[in-house]
C-alpha cells in the first residue's frame, strides 16, 4: 500500500504515511487509454493501493485487493512500480474530503493512472471537476465496480504462479492482527454525521459469515481480531437477527450470540463502535470470563442532555454513568474508549463544563477529542449557536487535559501487576519491544514498553510485569517464571 495504512501504535513518532514518492509519468496522455501491460512486458500487472479513512474503509481495500489477486494482478508499494493506482477516500469530513482530493491529485501527478472509490466516490461530479484525468469513479463498499474499472483500464494476467491466494485473503494489517467488518450501514440519523447518505442503512452479514472468516483468520495466525462495523451494537436488527449454519449449528445474528462464539476462537477479540443500547450489558460478564477483551468502544459524543438532543443521539447521561458503574462491578477491568466533539453549535460553557465533569465522573480510559467541523450536508450545518475556532480550541485543551489525567490515575493502578501483552515491534539495538495490553487497540490507545526484551519477536503473546506508568503508556519487563 503507497499510503494511509494504520502505522502500529508503538510507533508514534513514525506515524507518517509513506507517500512513495517517485518520478511521475513522462506522458499522462496515456492516463484514458487502456495499458496492456502483458502485451508491453509479460508479466503481471501491478497495483498500487492509497487507503485513506477509518479501519472499515481499510478493509473494503483489503478485499478489493485481495480480488485482483486472485485474478493474477501484483502489488506495488511505490508509485513508479505501479500500472494503475487505486485511491480509496474517505468523505465523512470535509477536511478528510480535502485531503483525499489531495491524495488523488498526488498520485494523479506521480503515476497518472488512477482510479477512485471509497466514501468520497459518492460525490463523482467535485471528483472529476478537480481531477478530470481520473480513468474511474466508484463509491463506498462497490468492490465489483472498482475491480471492472481495473479491467477496462489495465486488463489481468492469468498466471497460475501467482493467483495463489491464502485462504483468509490478503491484508493490509501486520500479520498478528486484523480487522473483521461484520456490517455495512448505519441506521442512526445522527445530524453530525452523512454515513447514511454515503453507506445507506445497516446492511449485516450472516453469523456464520463472520464467523468462518474470523475462524480463517485465526487459524492464519492472527491473535487479534478488531470488530469493527459503523454500529456494531445494532449487528442483525436489519435482517430480524436470522440464523445461519456455522458447523452444524444455527447460530443467531444478534450482538451478544456473535461475540460469545468469536470468544471460542482463541484470540483477543475487540470490539469497536459499540453503540451503548441497553443489551450491551449482556457482552460484559462474556469480558469478565475472558471470552472477550474488557474493553469497549464506545463513542459518547458529548454528554450534556441538551447537547445530545441537538446531535440526536441518546440523552440520558445519568442512566448510562449507573450502566458504567455496574459493568465495572462485574468486570474490573473493563477500559472504555470514547471520542468527544467538542464546539457543536449550541454548545454553552455549562454544557462543555457538564462534559469535564462527566469523563471525570465515568473515568472514560481512553479519550479522543475533535472539534467540530461542518460536513457538507449534514442537519446540523441549519443549527444556531455556531461556537468559535478559538472557543473550540480552548475547550478541545480542556478536555485532553482531564482525559489525561484520568488515563494517568487509571493506568498508574496497573503497576505491579503481571499482564499479558500483544508484541507490535520489536527494536534490538534497544533490547526492547513495543507491545499493546488487552486495554490497548492498535493506532489509537497506548503501549507497552518492555525493556529487557531478548527473544521477543512482533506477534508474540508475552506475560510482563509493569513496572511504570506515564499519561498513556505502561513500562513493564518479562514476568519471571516461577
Amino acid at each position: 500500500m503507497l499510503r494511509g495504512a494504520p502505522a502500529l501504535a508503538a510507533n508514534r513518532a513514525a506515524r507518517k504515511h509513506d507517500r512513495g514518492r517517485n518520478i511521475p509519468l513522462s506522458d499522462n496522455t496515456l492516463a484514458n487509454k487502456p495499458f496492456d501491460v502483458s502485451a508491453k512486458t509479460g508479466q503481471a500487472p501491478k497495483i498500487g493501493m492509497v487507503s485513506l479513512g477509518c479501519p472499515k474503509a481499510l478493509v473494503d481495500s483489503e478485499r478489493i485487493l485481495t480480488t485482483l489477486r486472485a485474478q493474477g494482478y501484483t502489488f506495488s508499494r511505490d508509485y513508479a512500480g505501479s500500472d494503475i493506482v487505486i485511491v480509496n477516500t474517505c468523505g465523512f469530513l470535509d477536511s478528510a474530503k480535502a485531503e483525499s482530493l489531495e491524495a488523488i491529485g498526488e498520485a494523479l501527478g506521480e503515476n497518472g493512472k488512477v482510479i477512485v472509490t471509497g466514501c468520497l466516490g459518492v460525490e463523482k461530479d467535485l471528483i472529476q471537476q478537480v481531477h478530470p484525468g481520473v480513468l474511474a469513479v466508484t463509491g463506498p463498499h462497490q468492490y465489483e465496480e472498482v475491480v471492472e474499472a481495473v479491467h477496462e483500464h489495465l486488463p489481468p494476467v492469468p498466471n497460475k504462479f501467482v493467483d495463489l491466494l491464502p485462504e483468509q485473503g490478503l491484508r493490509l494489517t501486520p500479520r498478528h492482527y486484523a480487522y473483521l467488518k461484520i456490517s455495512e450501514g448505519c441506521n442512526n440519523r445522527c445530524s453530525f454525521c452523512i454515513i447514511p447518505q454515503i453507506r445507506g442503512d445497516l446492511v449485516s452479514r450472516p453469523a456464520a459469515s463472520v464467523l468462518y472468516e474470523a475462524e480463517r483468520l485465526v487459524k492464519s495466525g492472527v491473535k487479534e481480531i478488531l470488530v469493527i462495523s459503523q454500529d456494531t451494537s445494532a449487528y442483525g436488527v436489519d435482517i430480524k437477527y436470522a440464523t445461519s449454519p456455522f458447523h452444524g449449528r444455527q447460530v443467531s445474528a444478534k450482538f451478544l450470540d456473535l461475540s460469545r462464539e468469536l470468544g471460542e476462537l482463541g484470540a483477543w477479540i475487540r470490539l469497536h463502535y459499540v453503540y451503548p443500547y441497553p443489551h450491551v450489558d449482556a457482552v460484559i460478564p462474556l469480558m469478565a470470563e475472558g471470552k472477550v477483551l474488557p474493553y469497549l468502544d464506545i463513542p459518547f459524543q458529548h454528554a450534556s442532555p441538551t447537547v445530545l438532543k441537538s446531535m440526536r443521539r441518546p440523552a440520558n447521561q445519568e442512566k448510562t454513568l449507573d450502566r458504567i458503574k455496574r459493568w465495572r462491578e462485574i468486570c474490573p477491568d473493563l477500559t472504555i474508549r470514547s471520542n468527544f466533539i467538542v464546539g457543536f453549535p449550541g454548545e454553552t460553557e455549562e454544557d462543555f463544563e457538564f462534559l469535564l465533569d462527566w469523563v471525570e465522573e465515568a473515568e472514560v480510559d481512553r479519550a479522543g477529542c475533535f472539534e467540530y467541523e461542518p460536513v457538507t450536508g449534514a442537519p446540523a450545518n441549519e443549527l444556531e449557536g455556531v461556537v468559535p475556532d478559538e472557543v473550540k480550541r480552548e475547550r478541545f485543551e480542556r478536555l485532553m487535559e482531564v482525559a489525561q489525567d484520568v488515563s494517568t490515575a487509571r493506568l498508574a493502578k496497573k503497576v505491579g501487576r503481571t499482564i499479558q501483552v500483544l508484541v507490535d515491534d520489536v527494536q534490538p539495538e534497544a533490547n526492547r519491544a513495543i507491545a499493546r495490553s488487552k486495554w490497548d487497540a492498535p493506532d489509537i490507545d497506548g503501549t507497552v514498553i518492555i525493556d529487557n526484551a531478548t527473544g521477543i519477536k512482533p506477534g508474540d503473546l508475552v506475560d510482563v510485569t509493569v513496572t511504570d506508568s506515564d499519561e498513556y503508556d505502561l513500562f513493564a519487563e518479562p514476568a519471571k517464571a516461577n
